[in-house]
């Protein structure tokens, strides 16, 4: 408050005497006297509840104060604090300025879609709604200034970021890739439900959707699993030919040359070594032998159950892998869940064969025709995959059948077993490490799972264009590294193991399955953290944070007066933006 006498303001004076702190609140008067600038204190407030003095010195400043009752509207609320911690995590970590050096709406409109995917994955006309200040419901239109945009404007900057796909998971290959670095890769797809998209073609469906074509779409992770990039493919693509685009792609383009390459026994064959990796000099790989294979080796001696007397895995050698070393590994429990699974799959096969049998033997309309008998016969042997276990004879009135024992029984040797292959020496990763590292493709299993189903929902897929589809596709991945630095950092409070490498030290063998810590089996257990606390999934803790409001506030003596006020958080919810590292408000 200015006057002519000088201006009113609240001093804080702090005061040490005999090792004690005094501190005093005193009303000053502030004015100059010719150059000096002089204080006259016009009273003592330290008697005051601090609150009061606090509310003194606010008015003091300017700030308008009415009474609590009655005199102020709730225009509207829009839930904040879900939007806050993605968006602020986003941020934290530099994603903004991977997209672009400088800040823009084409920016702007896609955080809008990375935060979107995470915390309400829906179409992109959804999510315009969500934005518009028409139909918002929640915060993030408003924080971004999107609060006109519409799917129009979604389009097109998913055009713009598709563009510039290539920079930005160069950006990233050269925080998360090094020289000499683990490289974990793996396909997936995901099924289409249109007909005008080009990428969208019939192949190995993963999802059990034989009747739609798909769409496939390879991960490229660090040994950590942090997303790195991805690569959409027509989805008749088989996994094997697409990691030499994926070898280029780091060579070239991410300018790293010697690589560890983890895939699986599907991924990285005999020929993709043969032609994509063993030709390139600073190239090794860590993968596993198919079925046949194995069983090649045990017919030539170099896998025996002795092997297994002792130990869980051996070292073997074999001419036929020339400069490589083999892991053979035999897990117990997998054997029994195996054999166990086979017979009730026999059973079950057996049991509808009986069926079709009979249903050529009845008196009534017998099944008639060695075509419509085969038609009933093939969709029984297809459904459970053990037809290869069934020897069958089909005529035009009778079937009959019987188990190949023989090859159930060398089937059934192999059960629990495998092996693991790899260039590296020994002296650069022993078998047991090697091991551990095949089985970190768990890890881009686990991100597939959060893309496709769990939290990101890549699917279904509305886009017809290919180039929308590719866009798409990567904005999951870069939602799917907001969510993956997200659960590093609240992993404590979710039902995340927070003690991986701790919980490895408990295992019997890296062969035997993974356990928990002890701290997440506790967590699973009491659904709470040694203090007490909630313990959450990644869904609904974003629902939590989402109860935390942005309201809009109209004072009902001044109509023209409107703020935004945030709902006040709870200690939990504070907790949640410390382990973050991020304000709540933007």
């Amino acid at each position: 408050m200015a006057s002519r006498h000088g201006a009113i303001h609240v001093a804080t004076i702090t005061k040490t005497h005999e090792g004690r702190v005094y501190t005093s609140y005193l009303l000053r008067r502030t004015f100059r006297e010719g150059r000096k600038v002089k204080h006259e204190t016009v009273g003592n407030l330290s008697h005051l509840p601090l609150p009061v003095i606090e509310m003194i010195r606010g008015a003091l400043r300017g700030e308008a104060y009415v009474p609590a009752s009655g005199s102020f509207d709730i225009l509207h609320s829009l839930p904040h604090g879900h939007v806050s911690a993605v968006l602020g995590t986003l941020r934290k970590i530099g994603l903004d300025r991977l997209l672009a050096s400088r800040p823009s709406r084409n920016v702007a409109l896609v955080e809008a879609l990375i935060v979107s995917r995470v915390t309400s994955p829906a179409s992109k006309l959804a999510t315009a709604r969500g934005l518009n200040a028409k139909t918002e419901f929640t915060s993030l239109g408003q924080i971004l200034g999107l609060e006109r945009a519409d799917e129009d404007d979604l389009y097109q900057a998913m055009d713009w970021v598709v563009k510039r796909q290539h920079r930005i998971e160069t950006k990233l290959a050269k925080r998360h890739l090094k020289e000499g670095t683990l490289v974990l890769y793996d396909l997936s797809s995901s099924y289409y439900t249109g007909k005008h998209c080009t990428l969208a073609k019939f192949g190995h469906n993963r999802d059990g959707k034989n009747r739609f074509p798909q769409i496939n779409f390879g991960l490229l992770c660090n040994g950590e699993g942090c997303p790195v990039a991805i690569e959409v493919f027509e989805g008749n693509k088989g996994d094997p030919t697409t990691l030499g685009a994926q070898v280029q792609k780091v060579r070239n383009r991410f300018g790293i040359e010697r690589v560890v390459w983890v895939g699986d026994r599907g991924m990285i064959t005999s020929a993709r070594i043969r032609e994509d990796l063993k030709p390139i000099d600073g190239l090794d790989w860590i993968t596993a032998l198919r079925a046949p294979a194995i069983q090649a080796l045990m017919e030539a001696g170099a896998v025996q159950p002795s092997l297994f007397d002792n130990r869980d895995l051996a070292e073997i050698v074999s001419p036929d892998y020339p400069g490589e070393r083999l892991v053979a590994c035999r897990n117990p429990l997998l054997a029994e869940d195996r054999a166990r699974t086979r017979q009730e799959l026999l059973a079950v096969t057996s049991k509808a064969l009986d069926k079709v049998v009979q249903a050529t033997r009845r008196p009534n309309r017998p099944l008639r025709g060695t075509d419509k008998i085969g038609i009933e016969v093939g969709k029984i042997l297809n459904a459970h995959k053990v037809g290869k276990h069934f020897k069958v004879e089909i005529s035009d009135a009778r079937l009959s059948y019987e188990r190949d024992e023989d090859r159930i029984s060398r089937e059934a040797s192999l059960d629990g077993i495998y092996v693991i292959r790899t260039s590296l020496p020994k002296t650069l990763l022993d078998a047991e490490s090697t091991v551990d590292r095949y089985k970190d493709l768990g890890m881009v299993e686990r991100a597939f799972r959060s893309l496709k189903t769990v939290d990101l929902k890549i699917r279904p897929i509305f886009h017809r264009m290919a180039g929308r589809v590719r866009a798409h596709i990567f904005l999951c991945m870069l939602a799917y590294y907001v969510e993956w630095h997200m659960r590093k950092a609240l992993a404590p409070i979710l039902f995340d193991d927070e003690e991986k490498e701790a919980a490895k030290a408990l295992r019997e063998s890296v062969v035997a399955p993974a356990v928990r810590s002890a701290k997440a089996e506790h967590k699973a257990r009491s659904k709470q953290t040694d203090d007490g606390a909630p313990v959450h999934s990644f869904q609904t803790l974003l629902q939590h944070l989402g109860t935390i409001a942005r309201n809009r506030v109209r004072l009902k003596e001044t109509p023209s007066a409107e703020f935004d006020q945030l709902t006040i958080p709870d200690e939990y919810q504070r907790h949640v933006f410390d382990l973050l590292g991020i304000p709540l408000a933007l």
